[in-house]
């Protein structure tokens, strides 16, 4: 019997995702320019999709490789990209490569592990920092709850 309780305990602590959320409530202005890199793995896409759902204008700029740059036989990994002037926010997603996990076979499949910061581009003010690790579907519900206190609501 104490057998089946720790197995039982150890599965519902294996289903727990651990997230640490600094937001500051109210401050994504509606239709803002944000400015996010290209690519990236399912937290970064479903960021972007979810701010151009909800009306932001949401930037990505791939890298352009100058004459310079260009080497023969020779893989180029790091090229500049400018951020865009007009961009009043900036997403930074770092995500580790998702994986397939059976814990999470009603909430998505996948496990992502990932830290999030959204910034404003001309004060440098972090408004969110996201350390988080979970479900793929649950992940989204969550990142889906954080923009609805960050947007500034209209005072009608």
């Amino acid at each position: 019997m104490k057998f089946k309780y720790i197995v039982l305990c150890l599965v519902a602590v294996t289903m727990t995702a651990c997230n640490s959320v600094y937001v500051k409530p109210n401050s994504l202005e509606p239709g803002a320019t944000i400015y996010s890199r290209y690519g990236g793995y399912s937290m970064r896409r479903s960021i972007k999709r979810s701010l151009e759902e909800r009306g932001f204008d949401v930037q990505v700029h791939a890298p352009r490789a100058t004459k310079e740059d260009i080497v023969e036989e020779e893989e180029i990994s790091h090229f500049s990209v400018p951020i865009p002037t007009d961009a009043k926010y900036i997403v930074k997603v770092d995500e580790r490569h998702e994986y397939l996990n059976p814990v999470c076979i009603f909430t998505g499949f996948w496990w992502w592990n990932f830290n999030v910061s959204i910034s404003e581009q001309q004060t440098g003010r972090e408004i969110l920092a996201w350390r988080g690790r979970g479900c793929a579907d649950s992940s989204v519900r969550r990142l889906n709850r954080i923009l609805n206190t960050m947007e500034v609501k209209d005072e009608q």
